[in-house]
C-alpha cells in the first residue's frame, strides 16, 4: 500500500503549515496540557487518543467553549456505549454559534444563493436578531426544552434561523429536504413527535417551480402532535389556514435567551438513511456537537472568521448540521438551494466562484461528473480565492484527485474526508499540515482512535479490515429515539466487537498514517475468503466514458457457489457490446486482480441511490436473494423505486 503512491500530490509549504490554526493549537497544547512539543500531527493524534480528557479539555479552552455551569471532569465514563462527558456543565450550542456578532455584526454571516447564482448576505446582526425574536416566539407556543421542533425545508437562511432558535430554548431540531415525499418525512418525523413544523410552500430546482403544498398538508394531518405550523412562502403562496406567518415571527429586534442545558442535553435528531427498515432517529448532545465541530472545522478544516464555508448539500444530509456548525468557528457559511448541476454541470464552480468560497466541499461523485462532462474549473471561473476542495459521500477515486490537482489548481489542498451521521463528523480526513497522496484520506482525525481490525479483532496495518472507533467520540449518538433500553443503538454499533464502536466499511491504515476507504463491509464482496470493496471496482470502471455508474453486488448461492454481477448504466449513445464488455473485464483484472471480474456485465436502466446519493447494495443484494421488494427495501428512502423493479425481474428470471 504504501509503495503505490511514494509521491505525495500535494503537500502544504511551510509557511502554510505556520499559520495552520492547528500549528497553533499543538504549540499551544503543549505549553498548556502536556501534548509532546516535537513529532507532528502523529504526535498530537497519538497524545489525543491517549489522553482523551487532557485533549478535550484543552479544545475547549482553546475555542473558549463558555460553560455556565463547570463541569466535574471530562470523561465521567468512557465504556462505549455511554460514556458520559463533562458531567455537570452546562452550555447552550446556539449562543456559541452566534458569537460573532458580538465582534463583527455588519459583516456576513451566511451566504444565501438559489439558481440565479446571486449571493444575498445576511449579517450576524440580523442573524442573531432573527433568531432572538423566533426564540421568544417559540417559547410563547409553550415549546420547552427536549421539544421537538421539525423543519421541511431547503437549504434556506430560514432553516438556519429555525435550527438555532430551537437550540436556543433547548428544543430538539430535526428536519428534511422537500424533495422527500410525505411518506419518507413521516417515517422520520412521526417518530419524534413534533410539536412545531416550519415548512415552505415549495421549492425550486432544475429551473422548475415544485409545489409542495399537498405533501405539507399530508404532514400535519398525519403528525398530530403539532401544536404550530410556520408558512415560509418561497413560492409566494398565501398562508393555509391555521399557519402562522414566518415574517411575523421574525420582525421582533429581541435579544436571544439561550436555555442553559446539560452538556448531554439533545440538541439535533439525525436519520439513518433507512433503505432496510424504518430510518434509526440519531440523537447527538449540544455539548458534543458543539466540542466535535470545534475540532473538526476550526483545526481540521482550517476554518475561522475571513473564511468562506461552502458545502453542496440540503436539509435531510447531516453536511448541513456539520455546514451551519462553520457559523461556530465565526466562520460565513455559503447556503445554496438548488441542483448541482444547473443550468450546466459547472454550476457549484461557479458559485465557488461567487462566494468568494475559501473551503468548497462537495461529493465525489460531482467530481467525477465535472470530469467526465469536459468541465475546466480554473479556466472559466476565478477560484483563486479556494483553498481547499474537499469531497465525501463515497471514496473519492484516484482520477477525481488527479483531476481537481490539474484542473483546479497545482497548489490545492484536496481533502477527501469519511465519516458518518452517525457521529455527523469525520473519522479520517482533512489535515492542514500533512501532505495529501493519490487515492488516500490524509490521516484519522484528532480524538478518534480509528483502526483496522480482523474479524477477531486484531489491528491491521496496510491490509483492509473493519473501520473500528475504540475510544468514544463526543459526538456519538446519545441514544436512539424510541430505543429505550437502548438495544438497537447498542446492536447497530457494538454488537461485532464489545465496547468497539464498528463502523461498517472497510478501510486499510497505511503504515504511513494516511487512510483508505474501500465502501461498505455490510455489501462486502467475498469471492474465496477474500474480502474486496465494491468502491475499488466503481473507480476503475467508471474512468471508461462509456460508464455512466455502475454497481457491484456478491451473493452467495444455495450450492455453495458465489455470483457476482456487475450492473452498468451507461452515457447517452454507449452499447454494451461484446467489446466494452472485454475493456470492462480488461481494466478491472489490470487494475485491480483476476478475483475483482464479475461474473456477469449487465445493462441496466439506471443505479438506485438512497434519497442522500448513496448507492444502495444492500436492498439490491437482498431483491437478488429473492426477497420481495417491499420487504428488501423502505420505499420512502429511495430516490427511484422503479429502478428496483429491474433487479426484482432479474432475481424472478434467474430464479
Amino acid at each position: 500500500m504504501s509503495t503505490v503512491n511514494p509521491q505525495p500530490l500535494w503537500q502544504p509549504d511551510p509557511e502554510r503549515i505556520a499559520r495552520a490554526r492547528i500549528t497553533a493549537f499543538h504549540a499551544w497544547a503543549a505549553e498548556h496540557h502536556g501534548a509532546p512539543a516535537e513529532g507532528g500531527y502523529a504526535e498530537l493524534h497519538r497524545w489525543s487518543v491517549d489522553e482523551p480528557e487532557a485533549f478535550w479539555k484543552a479544545v475547549t479552552e482553546w475555542f473558549d467553549v463558555r460553560f455556565s455551569a463547570p463541569y466535574a471532569r471530562v470523561l465521567g465514563d468512557r465504556s462505549m456505549p455511554g460514556a458520559q462527558w463533562f458531567p455537570g456543565a452546562t452550555l447552550n450550542y446556539a449562543e456559541h454559534a452566534l458569537r460573532a456578532a458580538e465582534t463583527r455584526a455588519d459583516e456576513p454571516a451566511l451566504l444565501h444563493v438559489d439558481e440565479t447564482h446571486d449571493p444575498k448576505p445576511v449579517t450576524w446582526a440580523e442573524l442573531r436578531r432573527q433568531v432572538g425574536s423566533l426564540a421568544a416566539e417559540l417559547r410563547a407556543l409553550g415549546v420547552r426544552p427536549g421539544d421537538r421542533v421539525s423543519g421541511y425545508l431547503p437549504n434556506i437562511p430560514q432553516a438556519v434561523v429555525a435550527f438555532l432558535a430551537t437550540a436556543a430554548v433547548g428544543g430538539v431540531w430535526t428536519s428534511c429536504a422537500p424533495d422527500f415525499g410525505a411518506r419518507s418525512v413521516l417515517d422520520r418525523f412521526q417518530q419524534v413527535e413534533p410539536v412545531v413544523l416550519f415548512t415552505v410552500d415549495g421549492y425550486r430546482y432544475g429551473g422548475k417551480e415544485h409545489d409542495r403544498r399537498d405533501a405539507v398538508a399530508e404532514l400535519r394531518r398525519e403528525l398530530p402532535t403539532l401544536r404550530a405550523v410556520v408558512h415560509i412562502p418561497l413560492l409566494g403562496t398565501e398562508a393555509p389556514d391555521g399557519t402562522l406567518d414566518w415574517q411575523a415571527l421574525t420582525s421582533a429586534d429581541t435579544e436571544p435567551a439561550f436555555e442553559q442545558v446539560p452538556f448531554a442535553h439533545p440538541l439535533w435528531v439525525l436519520y439513518s438513511s433507512g433503505t432496510t427498515g424504518l430510518p434509526k432517529a440519531i440523537v447527538q448532545s449540544q455539548g458534543g456537537i458543539l466540542v466535535e465541530h470545534l475540532k473538526q472545522l476550526g483545526l481540521h478544516c482550517d476554518l475561522g472568521p475571513g473564511d468562506r464555508f461552502f458545502w453542496y448539500t440540503s436539509t435531510g444530509w447531516m453536511m448541513w448540521n456539520f455546514l451551519v456548525s462553520g457559523l461556530l468557528t465565526g466562520t460565513t457559511i455559503v447556503l445554496y438551494d438548488g441542483s448541482p448541476g444547473y443550468p450546466d454541470t459547472g454550476a457549484q464552480w461557479r458559485i465557488a466562484e461567487r462566494t468568494g468560497a475559501t473551503l468548497y466541499g462537495t461529493s465525489a461523485a460531482y467530481v467525477m461528473a465535472c470530469s467526465k462532462a469536459d468541465v475546466h474549473p480554473s479556466r472559466d471561473f476565478d477560484l483563486s480565492a479556494v483553498q481547499c476542495v474537499a469531497t465525501t459521500g463515497s471514496p473519492l477515486p484516484p482520477d477525481g484527485f488527479r483531476w481537481l490537482h490539474d484542473e483546479v489548481r497545482d497548489d490545492l489542498w484536496i481533502a477527501s474526508v469519511s465519516g458518518g451521521t452517525d457521529v455527523c463528523s469525520c473519522f479520517a480526513g482533512a489535515v492542514p499540515t500533512l501532505p495529501v497522496h493519490v487515492g488516500e484520506l490524509q490521516a484519522p482525525c484528532l480524538g478518534t482512535d480509528l483502526q483496522s481490525w480482523d474479524p477477531s479483532g486484531s489491528p491491521l496495518t496496510d491490509e483492509v479490515g473493519e473501520l473500528v472507533v475504540t475510544n468514544p467520540m463526543p459526538s456519538m449518538p446519545i441514544h436512539f429515539w424510541n430505543d429505550p433500553d437502548g438495544s438497537r443503538y447498542h446492536d447497530s454499533y457494538f454488537d461485532t466487537y464489545p465496547g468497539v464502536w464498528r463502523h461498517g466499511d472497510w478501510i486499510t491504515l497505511t503504515s504511513r498514517g494516511s487512510v483508505v476507504i474501500h465502501g461498505r463491509s455490510d455489501s462486502t464482496l467475498n469471492r474465496q475468503g477474500v474480502r474486496m470493496g465494491s468502491a475499488d471496482i466503481y473507480e476503475a470502471v467508471e474512468r471508461l466514458p462509456e460508464i455512466r455508474e455502475s454497481l457491484v453486488i456478491g451473493i452467495e448461492q444455495p450450492d455453495g457457489g458465489y455470483w457476482m454481477p456487475l450492473f452498468v448504466h451507461l452515457t447517452p449513445g454507449a452499447v454494451l457490446d461484446e467489446a466494452l464488455k472485454g475493456r470492462i473485464q480488461r481494466t478491472i483484472r489490470e487494475e485491480l486482480s483476476p478475483r475483482h471480474v464479475p461474473d456477469e456485465i449487465i445493462e441496466v436502466p439506471g443505479v438506485p441511490h438512497t434519497l442522500t446519493g448513496k448507492r444502495i447494495e444492500v436492498p439490491v443484494k437482498r431483491l437478488l436473494q429473492g426477497t420481495p421488494l417491499e420487504k428488501a427495501v423502505n420505499a420512502g428512502s429511495v430516490d427511484n423505486l422503479d429502478l428496483l423493479t429491474f433487479y426484482e425481474d432479474l432475481a424472478r428470471k434467474r430464479a
